[in-house]
Parts: structure tokens; C-alpha cells; sequence
């Protein structure tokens, strides 16, 4: 199976996001823009929200302050769903984040399981455990010998989408059938 490309992994989270609260029509999408995928990032959730006729408020964030403004902004300017960029700024502040999402009442997507283990609405991006064990077999064919600079890129092959149905009950969601079929894991 060939793995997604980071823009078809963003455009179906937006999809899930939009087949979760198919009547809001505009999306936020929270980025650092100083991190150096920030405008590929972007640029992907802005086709991807043309694609289904959704508007995007792009949030930009690059501190606890900025975080906290960015929701707030959000909030101010009626966005009914929010989709977090994968940035290390936002996975060390993911407790923030969390806190940010129930406070604002907003459903939120995210790239990592860990967000919906925690009390995210839903993730979806790289199964973790598979992506190790990827990295396993690289460290294993170096120490067999083989040169690093030999070996091909390694990108995540096996994506997972985990809704946290606590989290949307508490949000006043329902999540539709179909979505909850989709899942690979429900957390309850």
C-alpha cells in the first residue's frame, strides 16, 4: 500500500471533521507558521476545505499566548470546528491545547492518537506504534551492515482514525454512524 501524502492526510481529516458537523461551514486551522511545514500544511487544508465548499480561518501561533489568542479568535469569529497542524510547538503544550478545546467548547481534530486519548473530539495521522517499528527495522538493516545514506525514506504507512465519543457527547455531538464505522478505535 503506498502511504498518504501530508496534503491527502490533512484533506481527510478536514473530511471527518465535516462528516462529523456537516452544518458548519467554516474551519479553523491552527498552525505555527514559524515551523517549516507550516505553508505546505496550510496550503492543504485550504484545498482541502475548497474541495468541500468550506471557508478557512487560518489561526497562527508560535507561543502559549498566541495558542490561547488563536482560540479566542477563533471563537470571535464563529468557527464551528478547529483542525490542529502537527507541530512539535503544539505537541508540547498538548495538555494547553486539550484544556483550550473543552474551554471553547470546540470540536477539534488533531495528527496524533495521544490528543484523542487525552480527551481530544478525534485524530487522525501515522499509527505511532507502527511508525517504531519501522524505525526498528531501519536500526536493525544498519546494524546488519547495510550504509544509512543507502536506505530509502521511510514515511508512515498505516494511518488511524480515533474518535474519543466521551468528548463528543460532552461537546453535544453526535457522531454519525457511518464516521463511528470508520474509526479504528472509539473511545467510550
Amino acid at each position: 500500500m503506498l502511504p498518504l501524502s501530508d496534503g491527502l492526510r490533512r484533506a481527510k481529516r478536514i473530511g471527518f471533521l465535516h462528516d462529523l458537523v456537516p452544518q458548519e461551514t467554516t474551519i479553523g486551522f491552527l498552525v505555527n507558521p514559524a515551523y517549516s511545514w507550516a505553508k505546505a500544511q496550510q496550503r492543504a487544508v485550504e484545498e482541502a476545505a475548497h474541495a468541500l465548499k468550506l471557508q478557512v480561518l487560518i489561526l497562527g501561533a508560535n507561543s502559549d499566548g498566541e495558542i490561547e489568542k488563536a482560540f479566542e479568535t477563533g471563537v470571535e469569529q464563529h468557527i464551528g470546528v478547529l483542525s490542529i497542524a502537527a507541530a512539535p510547538l503544539f505537541d508540547t503544550r498538548r495538555a494547553k491545547v486539550l484544556a483550550l478545546q473543552s474551554q471553547h467548547r470546540l470540536p477539534t481534530a488533531y495528527s496524533f492518537r495521544e490528543y484523542a486519548a487525552g480527551g481530544g473530539v478525534m485524530s487522525y495521522g501515522p499509527n505511532t506504534a507502527d511508525a517504531y517499528r519501522q524505525v526498528a527495522l531501519y536500526v536493525g538493516r544498519i546494524l546488519k551492515g547495510e550504509k544509512p545514506a543507502d536506505l530509502p525514506v521511510m514515511r508512515p504507512t498505516k494511518f488511524e482514525l480515533i474518535i474519543n465519543l466521551k468528548t463528543a457527547t460532552a461537546l453535544g455531538l453526535t457522531v454519525p454512524l457511518l464516521l463511528l464505522a470508520q474509526a479504528d478505535e472509539v473511545i467510550e
